[in-house]
C-alpha cells in the first residue's frame, strides 16, 4: 500500500512541478499578463508558499525513500530448524541453478529465476544451446539435474523447472583455404 501511495505522491508532485515551470515560464517571457491587484496578490503569494510547502514536504518524503536501505530488496527463503532460522538468499539459489547448468556441455549465456511458492520453488531457466546435442533430451537432463542439485544443497523442496531455449548459437564457419 505505501508504494502505490509513493507513486501516486510522486505523480502529483512531477504534475505540480512541470505546471509551477510552465507557469513561471510563461510569466517571465510576457506571455501571460501578470497585472494584480493588492488582494489579488496577497492571495497569489499565500497559493504560493502554500504550494511551495506541499512540494519542500513531498521532496523530503522522496529524498527519504532514494537513501533509505531497503530490507525487501533482498528477498530469501526461510527455514526454521530445530536450531534456529537459516535464510537462504535468491542469489544463492540461482548460483547454485547456474553451477548445476555448467556441468552441461553446449549450454551458453544462461540465466535463472527463481520463484517461492506453497510447494516450493519455481524454477525458470532460460539459456542459448549450441544446437549440437538433441533439445528435447538436454532439456530433460537440465532439469532433472537442476531440480536435483538445488534440492539436495538447500533441502528445499523444487516444484518444478522450466527451460526456456533462447536461441541456438552460430558456430563459426571455417572456410578452408585453397592454395
Amino acid at each position: 500500500m505505501a508504494k502505490i501511495l509513493d507513486r501516486l505522491l510522486l505523480f502529483i508532485y512531477s504534475i505540480s512541478v512541470g505546471a509551477i515551470s510552465a507557469a513561471v515560464i510563461l510569466l517571465i517571457s510576457g506571455v501571460l499578463p501578470y497585472e494584480l491587484n493588492y488582494q489579488q496578490e496577497q492571495n497569489v503569494i499565500i497559493a504560493a508558499v502554500v504550494a511551495a510547502a506541499i512540494l519542500f514536504i513531498l521532496s523530503l518524503r522522496f529524498f527519504y525513500i532514494s537513501v533509505r536501505r531497503d530490507r525487501a530488496s533482498l528477498p530469501s527463503v526461510d527455514q526454521r530448524t530445530e536450531y534456529g532460522d537459516v535464510q537462504i538468499s535468491m542469489e544463492t539459489i540461482e548460483n547454485l541453478c547456474l553451477k548445476a547448468t555448467s556441468r552441461f556441455r553446449g549450454v551458453r549465456d544462461v540465466k535463472a529465476r527463481i520463484r517461492v511458492v506453497e510447494s516450493g520453488l519455481e524454477i525458470m531457466i532460460r539459456a542459448v544451446v549450441d544446437g549440437e546435442t538433441p533439445i528435447p533430451t538436454l532439456t530433460a537432463d537440465l532439469q532433472k539435474a537442476i531440480h536435483d542439485h538445488v534440492q539436495e544443497i538447500t533441502g528445499i523442496p523444487v516444484s518444478f523447472v522450466t527451460v526456456y531455449i533462447a536461441n541456438v548459437t552460430q558456430s563459426p564457419n571455417y572456410k578452408s583455404r585453397v592454395e
